[in-house]
């Protein structure tokens, strides 16, 4: 069995047993997936709590990255490894992050992962230590400018340059896509093309790299059954085949 669901942002008591009952039926064969920001931030007790908790769950879990994780822990503190046809690094014995631009084969089904997403909270700018004399600096200009309700994020602390896809992981999603003729069951991202952007927001709909990749996607021809994704806060499906998650857990397979 496949169940799929929003964001976490290392809050995780969607899965506990009274709101996710479904699991008592799970083993490591099944599995859940999270369609960005799950919550690798920064290593604390609470999140290696959280983590272990999730280590024992009956079922494995699996996710694509979105525009809040920690990316330098991502990729230097956890082993990448080979999984069901991709690459994912391994976070626990079942917890993986699906690597952009994988095709993954669960359940005899073809998912196409690609996480990432712009962030929408940094119209005020993004704050570098290297731009201070001294740590205390930037937070004291930090909390003065939040405060006053500017909207900024810290280099490396609460914001990552690789929440949106370099140009070789771009070309990893074409190349493993033209191996199975642009045709998978489903897709797991984070955020919509861009012209599903267009239709949730309007035309004066921002757009970035990564809406117009899957667009382009979209246009070269690429076949799916269901698109899944989290970022917007939402719950609601998109013409038929379009499904943003938030709090929900639902079953696909």
């Amino acid at each position: 069995m496949v169940y799929i669901t929003g964001d976490c942002h290392a809050e995780f008591g969607k899965f506990s047993m009274k709101r996710f009952p479904e699991q008592r039926e799970l083993t490591r064969e099944d599995f859940v997936i999270v369609c960005g920001d799950f919550g690798i931030w920064h290593d604390c007790p609470e999140e290696r709590y959280w983590l272990d908790w999730m280590s024992e769950k009956s079922f494995t879990l699996l996710f694509v990255d979105g525009n809040h994780e920690n990316f330098d822990r991502l990729k230097n503190e956890f082993p990448t490894v080979d999984f069901h046809g991709g690459k994912a690094h391994k976070i626990r014995d079942n917890i993986y992050h699906l690597m952009r631009g994988y095709v993954f084969d669960l359940c005899g089904k073809k998912f196409f992962a690609f996480g990432g997403a712009s962030s929408h909270d940094i119209q005020d700018g993004i704050l570098s230590f290297d731009d201070y004399p001294n740590k205390r600096a930037l937070v004291d200009d930090y909390n003065r400018r939040t405060k006053a309700g500017q909207k900024l994020r810290i280099n490396k602390v609460s914001w990552w340059k690789d929440e949106l896809p370099t140009k070789y992981e771009m070309q990893r999603g074409r190349d493993n896509l033209k191996k199975v003729n642009y045709k998978v069951d489903y897709v797991v991202s984070h955020c919509l093309p861009q012209s599903m952007v267009i239709y949730l927001y309007g035309g004066g709909a921002d757009s970035d790299i990564l809406t117009k990749y899957f667009e382009q996607l979209v246009q070269n021809g690429l076949q799916f059954k269901q698109w899944y994704v989290g970022h917007y806060h939402k719950q609601m499906r998109l013409l038929g085949n379009y499904n943003i998650l938030y709090h929900g857990i639902e079953r696909i397979l």
